[in-house]
């Protein structure tokens, strides 16, 4: 297991879970139903990616160092850019943002797709 890679997830798990009581109970107030929901769908996706993380992290004893090194990357990087241009957004309206998301989204598609091609090679021999 990597255990620094399992705990950046934590402290991604950790900031996703302030994020989202922040939205729930914070932003009511400041702004519009639709930037929370924007707020929220980051959250969301940084938890689906905090999970991944977590599931690269055991999944290292079996896998590419590698790969799964590059695959982590990706996942880390996507979750700043796409989850973090939408909470930007959705905090100071800037539209500028918004090119940003897509590329995060694309970095995200990067990381499952190398975690799938670790998972379809072969395994590392453990022995």
């Amino acid at each position: 297991m990597k255990h620094r890679l399992l705990s950046v997830a934590a402290m991604s798990g950790f900031l996703a879970v302030a994020l989202g009581a922040f939205a729930a109970h914070g932003l009511k107030k400041v702004t519009s139903t639709e930037m929370i929901n924007i707020f929220n769908l980051a959250v969301e996706y940084q938890f689906y990616h905090t999970f991944a993380l977590i599931g690269l992290a055991f999944a290292a004893n079996w896998l590419s160092p590698k790969l799964v090194n590059l695959a982590a990357g990706f996942f880390i990087t996507g979750i700043v850019l796409f989850s973090g241009s939408l909470y930007l957004y959705a905090l100071i309206g800037q539209k500028w943002l918004g090119p940003i998301t897509p590329i995060g989204g694309i970095c995200l598609l990067i990381g499952w797709a190398i975690f799938a091609t670790a998972a379809w090679r072969k395994p590392v021999n453990t022995d």
